[in-house]
């Protein structure tokens, strides 16, 4: 039986619908508030440290600012996209329609990365009006961009899926995605720690996720290029085994 497409491009083009008919709001409220993390960090910070390692600081933040946003992005647009059929009961029409984990999993995880790169590179331009910024690789830009839209996008469907509550729903990004983020080297690099807690810091699997999207704009990386993309391959990985086990046996998705 091959891959129902029909059945992905519905459930794909129903969540960017959902995304542009509240388009302002999603767009605007990402970019206002990087706008304050340039005033607060570029500026404020900035000040005092001018550059790391030959870049100046008000560009060093931008990969971070833009995988801040992309994995709080990924995360809620996806983990709320699946858990809204589960609380109104509609997940049913998915379950017994001719569509199987793979095309649900493609329709809802694809919309989400969409919103989160689209998102993303407006937070991309806004930059450009506060910084200079050169991207040295754009494509591998790109390439990071939509391997770690895709990855957090899987990780939140399955939190989706795991989610009996509103406040579930949220316990993740805020508990642990977020910090996990800001200690993951945004706004820093993980060489200007001491040697202890820089090797604290290489135990944040977000660490590897931003180094190697840092590299693509600066060719600066807190560890190897290759252990960046190795890093968010085993994520996509482990997420889409996840996902397929829920759906076979059916956990948390008949309750």
């Amino acid at each position: 039986m091959g891959v129902n497409w029909p059945g992905i491009w519905a459930i794909f083009h129903h969540e960017m619908m959902r995304f542009f008919r509240t388009i302002m709001q999603s767009l605007l409220s990402p970019v206002l508030s990087t706008m304050l993390y340039f005033v607060v960090f570029g500026a404020a910070i900035g000040g005092r440290i001018q550059s790391v390692e030959g870049v100046a600081y008000g560009a060093f933040i931008v990969p971070g600012l833009m995988m801040l946003t992309v994995l709080q992005q990924a995360v809620s647009n996806a983990s709320f996209g699946i858990y809204f059929p589960k609380f109104s009961g509609t997940i049913y029409e998915y379950l017994v329609s001719p569509v199987g984990w793979i095309e649900v999993t493609l329709g809802f995880v694809g919309a989400a990365a969409a919103k989160a790169m689209l998102i993303a590179m407006m937070i991309l331009l806004t930059s450009f009006f506060f910084v200079d910024l050169h991207i040295l690789h754009p494509f591998w830009m790109l390439g990071f961009l939509f391997l770690t839209s895709v990855g957090f996008s899987l990780l939140g469907f399955i939190i989706g899926l795991w989610a009996k509550s509103f406040e579930q729903l949220q316990l993740v990004p805020m508990m642990v995605i977020m910090p996990l983020v800001f200690l993951g080297g945004a706004f820093y690099s993980a060489n200007m720690l001491p040697p202890f807690w820089e090797a604290v810091a290489k135990l944040n699997p977000v660490l590897y996720l931003i180094s190697g999207f840092r590299w693509a704009f600066f060719g600066m990386a807190d560890v190897p290029v290759g252990v960046s993309l190795l890093a968010v391959g085993v994520m996509i990985a482990i997420c889409l085994g996840i996902i397929r086990w829920i759906f076979a046996t059916g956990w948390r998705l008949r309750e």
